[in-house]
């Protein structure tokens, strides 16, 4: 394979290189980026400083290839690179946060031995939520903004106040992988596909256990899995460390109990019991549950607030727990972040940084939330696991009602119970499904008001 070179210092961009399972080297281009020139776009731009930086690189090789990238934000024509200090970051955040923002990343590969250059760029639109002084202050003292265009990291703790994008993920973090692994194979470059590359790793890494194919009886389907259920749990045992050191647990043994209770109760007529579930309330305002790998099921403070019952409880642990039976967590995190999840294993012990880096971005990605298909299934199985631990499965019904009409008074914020879930008329459809009720013709309507496309 030909020598690669990346022409910048970007931590996140050789990340995203790794993930690709590409042997690079980083080599920072002296370029210094142009933000504005005039008759070119905002596109034209972005590509004519990626393929500036790129040639630099080329000039001094010998042979291989250079892949270079620029990236700029966007808001009512106003171009944001990276911060010079705090001040212009804590301004740049403050403003990016009020509006909607594009986001542009240039990218240019240059093929030094065939004298070949490609160059192309992707765009995405970003909706973030409005953050206060305060809020922006608390966010700088975890995360340094001045190596960041826009100065926040969508891939980290940036993505708790990301309320959704339209477009490529990957451009927002700097470097759209997808665009990249189709310029490199129109060069013939050949790149170990992401799957591939989980594959070599887990070959030569003994603690894993290897590649397997195992029959999920919720989704009826062979399913391949690169890790063993005692390594999904480490996984999930990792996660939980970085959640639990940022968000407080509920001091009110009474409330950890019922969680408890009730999770355990619903767990215990799963489909799956090789996994130890972990039931725990978070002392946090916002209405959302979410499942780790593993068994470790987080229900926050403003959701418990929201249900009426044991019963409604009882089907939205359900739902978690349903996450946890199909594996949906897991088979996300294999298919996008394999090479983190490794890191994350070797280090789950030391608490190191890397460790840390890659917990945050597991959760990230979870929070970002599952498929449409995934989300039903799991409100099926939800409702389910209640009804055979002795609970109202139409509470599952009762509580998407409520949460329709909160969802119609209030926009949903970055970690909203709302934020990926599936409208909830198809929901409420496909419980009654579940529960063999007669579906009519207002179940097939969709009705959710779209304040913003959420």
């Amino acid at each position: 394979m030909r020598k690669i070179y990346l022409a910048s210092r970007s931590r996140a961009r050789r990340k995203l290189m790794k993930i690709l399972g590409l042997k690079f080297k980083a080599w920072p281009s002296r370029i210094m980026e142009k933000r504005e020139e005039k008759g070119l776009s905002y596109a034209a731009l972005v590509k004519s400083n990626a393929l500036n930086k790129a040639r630099d690189i080329a000039k001094r090789i010998k042979s291989g290839i250079v892949v270079a990238a620029d990236t700029i934000t966007v808001q009512d024509k106003k171009i944001y690179g990276k911060p010079r200090d705090l001040k212009a970051a804590r301004a740049m955040l403050k403003k990016l946060t009020r509006k909607p923002q594009w986001v542009y990343t240039g990218i240019a590969v240059v093929d030094k031995d065939k004298n070949k250059s490609l160059v192309s760029y992707e765009k995405t639109k970003v909706y973030m939520d409005k953050l206060s002084d305060k809020e922006i202050a608390g966010y700088f003292r975890r995360v340094s903004p001045i190596d960041k265009a826009g100065s926040f990291d969508i891939q980290g703790k940036g993505a708790l106040f990301v309320r959704r994008i339209e477009g490529c993920f990957y451009n927002v973090v700097g470097l759209p992988i997808r665009k990249l692994y189709y310029m490199l194979k129109e060069l013939n470059v050949k790149i170990f596909s992401f799957f591939l590359c989980l594959c070599v790793l887990v070959s030569l890494c003994p603690f894993l256990s290897g590649c397997s194919t195992e029959y999920n009886v919720v989704t009826g389907k062979e399913e391949l899995y690169f890790y063993s259920t005692d390594k999904e749990v480490q996984i999930g045992q990792a996660i939980a460390k970085e959640i639990e050191s940022q968000y407080k647990p509920v001091d009110d043994p009474l409330v950890q109990k019922r969680v408890q209770d009730i999770g355990k109760k619903v767990a215990a007529v799963s489909d799956r019991k090789e996994v130890d579930y972990r039931f725990k309330a978070l002392e946090d305002d916002e209405i959302n549950a979410f499942a780790l790998p593993g068994g470790f099921v987080y229900v926050n403070k403003g959701l418990l607030e929201k249900v009426s019952d044991d019963d409604e409880l009882a089907c939205v642990l359900g739902h978690e727990v349903g996450h946890i039976v199909a594996r949906h967590s897991i088979k996300k995190l294999q298919a996008i972040m394999g090479y983190t999840l490794v890191r994350v294993l070797t280090a789950v012990a030391t608490r190191s940084s890397e460790a840390v880096t890659a917990a945050d971005l597991a959760f990230t990605e979870i929070i970002l939330g599952y498929s449409r298909e995934d989300e039903l299934l799991a409100d099926q199985l939800g409702s389910r696991y209640a009804k055979r631990a002795g609970y109202n499965p139409r509470s599952m019904i009762s509580f998407l009602q409520r949460l329709e009409d909160i969802n119609k008074r209030k926009p949903p914020t970055p970690r909203s119970y709302f934020k990926t879930h599936p409208y909830v008329p198809d929901r409420i459809r496909e419980v009654k499904q579940e529960l063999g009720e007669r579906i009519d013709f207002t179940d097939y309507i969709n009705i959710e008001q779209k304040k913003d496309a959420y």
